[in-house]
């Protein structure tokens, strides 16, 4: 039986180890490649492109907590980015000044529009999982089909091209000298770290993860617990793909397709715990950042997609024999 113990001291070592691979991944590309990998430019870009990534791994970590995944998070934030630009098109004209000038309203209506997409994702994840029982992989696999079918009906394939400048500018804006896509993240990863440390959801998320029955024991209501997890993933998921459609200016069905590999790899690299019960934000946005400069320095150095999606896989196998025999280890102790 598995039993829930403090992540605290847990999560502060993790944290530690990753701040140690950042420090290594940094110090080996600033060497092979110091020209390119050390220009500014290269950092400011990271800072633009990481947080959909990141929000989508924040999404896999909240369901990964409870024992279960979401496989459905890149069709959540297709469809809700392509919603939203049918939206804009519908109103503001397909090309032109009408379309780029669109007002605050009508781009705070598309914003509404693509978060109750991810949200209602999010519910039909939950009902399925938490509400009939089916087995979490299972039940997003088919929701992600169902998300990517309708997308492809709405747009018959190709992307949808042209967003309103306020829409453009959540995805290449900057407040205060800072992309305005990691303010975002910055700000979602602050919300849910609150979450999870101060609520009763977060405990009891934790506590469905680690030992279910128990969770059941203890009164808590789980069923909504994982319903919520759910929802809240197509909220991340939806967020992600606003981000994305405002920094490309488009929207497409199978936009960010490789993004669902890495965001399981963030997200265990991060510390969370694939059987649940343990997820660390702070673990989430160091393991990002490690990702996104090793990412930079292989592009850099020309590397071939097909070894970099090897490298992917390979370190999603070792973070998981790492959880694995963490987690052995601290059985026995």
């Amino acid at each position: 039986m598995r039993v829930w113990r403090a992540p605290s001291s847990e999560t502060a070592q993790h944290a530690r180890g990753l701040a140690l691979l950042i420090i290594v991944i940094f110090a080996v590309m600033s060497l092979l490649v110091p020209e390119k990998f050390l220009r500014p430019y290269n950092f400011i870009s990271i800072t633009y492109v990481a947080p959909e990534l990141g929000l989508l791994s924040l999404a896999m970590m909240v369901t990964m907590m409870s024992g279960g995944i979401d496989l459905s998070v890149i069709g959540a934030a297709n469809l809700a980015s392509i919603l939203a630009g049918l939206f804009f098109h519908c109103v503001g004209g397909a090309h032109g000044a009408e379309l780029a000038g669109l007002a605050w309203p009508w781009v705070a209506a598309g914003l509404g529009i693509a978060l109750a997409t991810g949200l209602a994702a999010g519910a039909l994840n939950g009902l399925l999982i938490a509400g009939l029982g089916i087995t979490p992989i299972l039940a997003t696999i088919g929701t992600a089909q169902i998300l990517t079918g309708l997308a492809l009906v709405l747009t018959g394939g190709p992307a949808i091209v042209g967003f309103p400048d306020r829409w453009d500018a959540i995805g290449n804006g900057a407040v205060a000298g800072l992309a305005a896509p990691l303010l975002v993240f910055l700000a979602y990863a602050a919300l849910i770290a609150l979450l999870l440390a101060r609520t009763t959801f977060g405990v009891g998320l934790a506590l469905i993860g680690t030992n279910r029955k128990a969770a059941t024991y203890a009164g808590l209501a789980v069923r909504r617990i994982v319903f919520l997890s759910y929802v809240l993933s197509g909220a991340l998921a939806s967020s992600a793909g606003i981000i994305l459609s405002g920094r490309t200016n488009a929207a497409k069905s199978d936009y960010g397709v490789s993004y669902l590999l890495q965001s399981v790899l963030i997200a265990v690299l991060g510390g969370t715990d694939p059987a649940g019960g343990r997820g660390s934000v702070i673990g989430i946005t160091l393991a990002l950042f490690a990702l996104m400069l090793l990412a930079s320095g292989m592009q850099l150095l020309r590397l071939s997609n097909f070894l970099v999606d090897a490298v992917w896989g390979a370190f999603l196998l070792a973070s998981i024999a790492l959880n694995l025999w963490r987690s052995r280890r601290a059985g026995r102790t």
